[in-house]
């Protein structure tokens, strides 16, 4: 076997930071191990990784693709049926052109297409599935995957298990190597070095439920001396910092702005370090990082996704005794006193950061990396 120098490498998906980032670290792992190779990103228009990839550094080719419309009998689908098949024809050319040696799919919109085209002009296949549950799209393409890279055990339900690796999910390697203390990350966010502090994470676009909670436990937190790094996500942004700038200034220019919205987090390695506990949504890739950095953690799972794949990624933890788990139709009464009594509680913290460190997967991305480059030589 003989090691190709300069592989040329697809890497598809994208639509929430949840899967970017992951395949970010995945494409900086390869050209760690391979400075050589040339990778190309195809994403789907008008989605986050349009934007991300490039500022990561790599190329990157939109396509029409979107996601299909429930119920699924919609009239509608049919547009978004056209535009598969458009992709899939763009998808083709790409290939035609760049000549890729590997296509790896993250999922997200993208990966449909982009899979199944590499598959059928006989471009090897690699799977990345994050959740417990696996995604139509990645069960629909595991016959004609050569690896399925998984993070949970007992993903033989979902694939063939002699394609099953376990590797765990790539985070961005920034949370891994931040060395600030506690304080000084605190101070670094403009915030009180000695006050106990919650992050507020819905996910890049943000989370409608988890920002009502917040938004109506402002003065809770108030009361209690809490600081809240509030992540609203673009689409609620305007409306949550306008709640937070009404009720402060209700509450008098000498009151304390315990509750700080922003839309956006860029320095989340920052943001995790300055923070006793976390609010989340239970995603894979806010999993794997909450995990790895071994954060004592309220998850909130999304009900609107595919077969409710965040509720049982949320039970893997919860009943392991790694994470609360607060159900989306209760967080409105219960998230916020069940924050305020965690915060509060240092030795259930501790309980909550010994466990979730035991499910952590280290170097996830190095070892996709190194099963790319197994396919690609072989």
């Amino acid at each position: 076997m003989k090691n190709i120098e300069a592989p040329r490498i697809i890497i598809s998906g994208g639509g929430t930071g949840g899967h970017i980032f992951p395949a970010i670290s995945i494409a900086n792992a390869l050209k760690a191990k391979c400075p050589n190779a040339e990778i190309l990103f195809v994403g789907a228009e008008g989605r986050m990784e349009m934007t991300r990839v490039p500022e990561a550094g790599y190329e990157i080719e939109g396509l029409p693709v979107r996601g299909l419309i429930r119920p699924l009998w919609s009239p509608r689908n049919i547009g978004v049926m056209i535009d598969f098949f458009r992709s899939r024809s763009m998808v083709k050319k790409i290939i035609k052109d760049f000549k890729p040696h590997i296509a790896i799919g993250v999922g997200g919109y993208a990966s449909a297409p982009t899979l199944n085209a590499a598959a059928a002009m006989g471009v090897p296949c690699l799977i990345q599935e994050q959740n417990s549950y696996a995604g139509v799209t990645n069960k629909s393409l595991a016959q004609k995957a050569q690896k399925i890279c998984v993070a949970y055990d007992g993903m033989e339900r979902f694939f063939p298990a002699d394609k099953i690796i376990k590797t765990g999910n790539p985070v961005r390697q920034s949370l891994i190597t931040n060395d600030m203390t506690k304080r000084e990350a605190r101070i670094s966010m403009g915030l009180d070095p000695d006050t106990p502090t919650i992050l507020v994470i819905g996910g890049s676009l943000g989370a409608r439920t988890i920002n009502n909670a917040i938004a109506d436990g402002i003065s809770r937190f108030d009361e209690r001396h809490i600081q809240v790094i509030w992540q609203t996500g673009k689409y609620y942004a305007e409306d949550c910092e306008k709640i937070a700038t009404e009720h402060y200034k209700a509450a008098g220019d000498g009151a304390h702005k315990y509750v700080c919205p922003r839309p956006f987090i860029s320095d989340m390695a920052t943001a995790y370090k300055a923070t006793d506990i976390v609010i989340s949504r239970a995603g894979a890739s806010s999993i794997s990082e909450l995990c790895l950095l071994g954060k004592a953690a309220v998850l909130v799972p999304s009900p609107n996704v595919a077969e409710d794949h965040q509720t049982k990624n949320a039970r893997a933890l919860s009943d392991r005794g790694a994470a609360v788990l607060v159900a989306d139709n209760e967080a409105a009464k219960v998230l916020v006193e069940q924050a305020i009594a965690l915060v509060s509680d240092t030795a259930q913290i501790q309980r909550l950061e010994t466990e979730i460190k035991k499910l952590a997967i280290y170097n996830s991305a190095d070892i996709i990396a190194d099963e790319s480059l197994k396919l690609i030589n072989s």
